[in-house]
């Protein structure tokens, strides 16, 4: 059996380097909140508000390290919510996306691109991808079995030395399932 642990990713960001020291000074830097499930991947303890053109959110994590561009990642129900009409992608790849206002205690910024939906993934470990005989942008199938079990489709496999092995879906997959941070899934095909 191949199992895996979920990992439910709630509205967050990723910043650049320069987006950080305009939203909260030149000399200020992310600090870590708590880590998170792929290695040197963290919470920080600083959130933005995001506005877009209907509504907006305040107290948006900010996830780190920072990023070579900002992106902000959110759910369909948050999509509607905003205003934005944001694609399903794959994190980092956000050109032709909506952009959106990012608010910060020392100034403001406007995403031209960015905000997405991303796309449900799993992050595979070299060797638990060898094991499993599975490649990199395999798509997959995988079962949850929550208070309503189901099957997810097209979930992409993440290859890499550098990670943990960890599915990512987002809230709105997570609660159509019934399921939570910690729970497993396993790979049927």
């Amino acid at each position: 059996m191949k199992q895996v642990p979920v990992g439910v990713s709630a509205r967050h960001i990723h910043l650049s380097q320069e987006h950080i020291a305009i939203l909260f000074g030149k000399e200020n830097e992310l600090t870590i909140l708590k880590d998170l499930s792929q290695p040197g991947q963290y919470a920080a303890n600083e959130t933005v508000k995001v506005e877009g053109p209907k509504n907006s959110f305040e107290k948006v994590r900010i996830l780190g390290p920072a990023r070579r561009e900002s992106q902000l990642e959110i759910s369909k129900t948050d999509s509607f919510y905003l205003g934005v009409q944001s694609p399903v992608r794959e994190s980092g790849d956000i050109e032709g996306s909506p952009g959106i206002k990012v608010i910060g205690p020392a100034g403001e910024v406007r995403l031209d691109k960015g905000v997405i939906i991303a796309a449900r993934h799993i992050h595979f470990h070299t060797s638990d991808a060898e094991k499993w005989g599975i490649q990199n942008k395999q798509l997959l199938k995988v079962r949850v079995s929550g208070e309503r079990p189901l099957i997810f489709e097209d979930v992409i496999a993440r290859i890499s030395d550098d990670y943990a092995l960890d599915m990512h879906i987002d809230t709105d997959e997570a609660n159509a399932a019934g399921i939570n941070n910690c729970d497993t899934a396993e790979i049927i095909d």
